[in-house]
């Protein structure tokens, strides 16, 4: 399990740093937007980064094949740090800036840029 503090700062500008991409802090008391099925164990989870507003990171997160759905029930917001129980592995992407995706599994990952995640 990955402690929130330095070690997982550690973890997420190695992330970064790998994909190329800007280190921006997902505070552990802040909140992602995650589909409930992401604390099921189902694969892949999804991730996607837009610009954090107020006590959000901007990250959404799900899983299973596909799109999220469109359904307003369908994210819940949940604190950073309760991540550690639902899916720690994801917690090393969440450094990753705005405009940033991820996919993975237990042995896949893919990480890329998103322009159309900033309105571009």
């Amino acid at each position: 399990m990955h402690e929130i503090g330095e070690t997982l700062e550690e973890e997420q500008r190695k992330a970064c740093a790998q994909y190329g991409a800007p280190w921006e802090p997902a505070p552990a008391h802040f909140k992602v937007g995650a589909s409930p099925n992401v604390r099921t164990g189902i694969v892949p989870v999804n991730g996607l980064r837009h610009p954090p507003i107020a006590d959000t990171t901007g990250w959404y997160l799900w899983a299973g094949e596909g799109d999220p759905s469109y359904d307003p029930d369908f994210f819940v917001p949940v604190h950073v740090w309760h991540l550690a129980n639902w899916w720690p592995e994801v917690l090393r992407f969440l450094g990753l800036g705005p405009g940033w995706r991820f996919l993975m599994d237990v042995a896949y990952e893919d990480v890329w840029h998103d322009p159309k995640l900033l309105g571009a």
